[in-house]
């Protein structure tokens, strides 16, 4: 029976004192990226315009191009392989918290990882899970449905392609369910748990206040079908905790997201007193029960923590089990619409001058030694909030 509270409780690690092997049975790490995920480039324009000096290099660079390059169908894909991530979470978590890790690879519309790490494993640690991209209006949302089942999910991530592909017009002339009977299929597999991700984020940029407008419109037609939302590893605090009064609000459960796209570990985990994810999707959904962990990491600086992220996406990867060894090869441009090629086919010496400058800058601030040197910790306590939600 589903309680009428969503029971929360939020802790936050300081140190080795507490042990969590004592309470919980594992560590949930969801929203994971991997190099099988397609990361848009729609935000290029709208950030390098703004950005004083690299803009004009910038508008230069377009005048000269016109309008053939269409970033919209533009992506970057993260560095590191399904394996690695599934390795670097599992060692983290085991290693740290002395709990056997669950890890819940999320790529942009695509289950490619999950279906083969799936093939590694015979203890149901990993479920096939996908971050789908569901439009809305002037913009989108961000879906995490985790756990598909095995023998539907190819079917299931093909319908939601395709919904996403027309742009979210659905009807007999377009062949796509509309996003009404896809989330009730989708909630027909009681193991299947669905997640707005990162839900005050305006991702589209569309404006904050019409953002806010199209969530409540989201959430008021589809909320009985999904099924939490999302606090999120690299969204600010206030954020997080307006995300939870959100939740409250429509009766909805919280989980956690890390988010990670580059080779540091989620900085935010669901404990569990479960054996598997299946078990985990079934204190969500049905006893409405979520423990989230919050790790020091998290209150690092954000900005660094993307700079490094950065860092890791432009860094030199020699031996890229894939063969993508520069950044250039892991960039996809659609250029005078021949369809996406590596930027590595246009730039073979890694592009003009002043990108090449700019991104050195990048890589410098964003690494290792530099965030030692320049990281500070808030001297304030940004998070102590347990209880009841």
């Amino acid at each position: 029976m589903v309680s009428d509270l969503t029971r929360l409780r939020v802790y936050e690690r300081r140190d080795h004192s507490h042990s969590y092997a004592k309470c919980f049975r594992a560590a949930v790490s969801m929203h994971c990226h991997t190099n099988h995920s397609r990361e848009s480039l729609s935000f290029i324009p709208h950030y390098a315009r703004r950005i004083p000096v690299l803009s004009r290099f910038y508008n230069n660079e377009m005048k000269r191009y016109g309008e053939t390059i269409d970033f919209g169908r533009a992506w970057w894909t993260p560095p590191v392989t399904a394996r690695q991530v599934f390795e670097m979470e599992t060692l983290e978590i085991e290693s740290r918290l002395g709990l056997p890790a669950i890890v819940s690879i999320t790529d942009h519309d695509d289950i490619a990882a999950g279906l083969w790490l799936q093939s590694l494993d015979s203890q149901g640690r990993i479920p096939i899970s996908v971050e789908w991209t569901v439009p809305y209006g002037r913009g989108f949302f961000h879906l995490g449905v985790h756990n598909l089942p095995p023998d539907r999910a190819s079917e299931l991530m093909r319908e939601m392609s395709a919904y996403t592909e027309i742009g979210g017009q659905s009807g007999p002339h377009t062949g796509s369910r509309d996003m009404l009977a896809l989330l009730a299929w989708i909630n027909e597999f009681p193991e299947t748990l669905v997640v707005l991700n990162h839900p005050l984020w305006d991702i589209e940029f569309i404006g904050g206040q019409q953002h806010a407008v199209a969530l409540g419109s989201f959430l008021g037609e589809h909320k009985a079908w999904i099924h939490a939302l999302e606090i999120n590893g690299f969204r600010p605090w206030r954020e997080n905790k307006a995300v939870m009064a959100a939740a409250k609000d429509f009766g909805l459960s919280v989980v956690s997201g890390g988010d990670r796209h580059g080779c540091r570990s989620n900085t935010l985990l669901n404990l569990t007193r479960a054996a598997s994810f299946a078990e985990f999707v079934a204190e969500v959904r049905e006893d409405r029960r979520s423990d989230v962990l919050l790790l020091p990491e998290y209150r690092e600086s954000r900005v660094l923590r993307t700079l490094e992220v950065v860092a890791d996406v432009l860094r030199h990867y020699p031996n890229h089990p894939q063969g993508q060894f520069l950044w250039t090869n892991r960039v996809f441009i659609n250029f005078e619409g021949k369809g996406a090629r590596p930027l590595s086919d246009y730039w073979k010496r890694g592009g003009p001058a002043w990108v090449r400058v700019a991104l050195w800058g990048l890589r410098a601030m964003g690494s290792q030694r530099m965030n030692k040197t320049y990281k500070t910790y808030r001297s304030y306590r940004p998070y102590s909030w347990e209880g009841e939600l």
